[in-house]
């Protein structure tokens, strides 16, 4: 269920709103000021905000600017509301930091496709930041399992692309045997199988980490395997040892 934080001073508008968006599955929280946004946000999970740009205690416009100067909440989408339907106003509220312009009278179905366009650009935004894990000279694309270290790109199996990719997903977290084999062998670890201490081996000889003192691939006594992540930006050239 989405989040969504509605900053309306009309109350009659404020509740028709809520209502439908409510019925369309929405959480919808209700704000009537502009200097209570902040607080708001900061407190609460918010995953668009319908923004009026005539409010009281602050209006629209620098409601808007104060959302984008707060770095948690940067990659929110604002739907701003006005009643005033001249371009310099829309202009301004853009340069704001606002995502899409409603005129009022707001027509339901109108808003409702407005929403679920901002939301699906940032689910692709998110996905698309998600996919790749970046640390120095080292970039994992997940989507295309394709690795790319020092420019070059570096041909891994299966399952040492999936140590690889687990590793970096909990970087400067030690991870136990464990845990390794329920994610990627989905089961538990029987205290033998060597498997991924060999693949660590591996990963270090490809990416040029020295085994006797490893300083990208480290095995932590007694509790497992640890990525570093800001071991990664090197001036050495790339080579692989065969």
């Amino acid at each position: 269920m989405h989040n969504i934080l509605l900053v309306e001073d009309d109350i009659s508008l404020a509740n028709w709103v809520c209502e439908y968006l409510t019925e369309q599955g929405f959480n919808v929280t209700h704000v009537a000021r502009g200097d209570l946004v902040l607080d708001v946000i900061k407190k609460n999970s918010t995953d668009i905000v319908l923004l009026d740009v005539m409010l009281p205690g602050l209006n629209g416009i620098e409601v808007c600017r104060l959302i984008r100067q707060h770095k948690p909440s940067q990659q929110v989408p604002i739907i701003m509301l006005t009643a005033r339907a001249d371009e310099f106003d829309e202009v301004i509220g853009l340069e704001a930091g606002a995502d899409d312009y409603v005129i009022k009278p707001v027509r339901p179905r109108a808003l409702l496709a407005r929403i679920n366009r901002q939301l699906s650009h940032r689910n692709k935004a998110d996905n698309n930041l998600n996919n790749e894990l970046v640390f120095g000279d080292l970039s994992i694309n997940q989507a295309a399992k394709r690795v790319v270290y020092q420019g070059k790109e570096v041909e891994l199996s299966t399952s040492l692309f999936a140590f690889l990719t687990y590793l970096a997903q909990h970087a400067g977290s030690v991870v136990d045997r464990d845990s390794v084999f329920k994610a990627l062998k989905k089961r538990e670890y029987d205290g033998q199988d060597r498997r991924f201490d060999v693949m660590l081996s591996t990963l270090r000889k490809l990416f040029n980490d020295d085994p006797q003192k490893p300083k990208k691939f480290k095995t932590i006594w007694g509790k497992g395997y640890l990525f570093v992540s800001d071991a990664w930006q090197e001036q050495s050239s790339f080579g692989i040892d065969e």
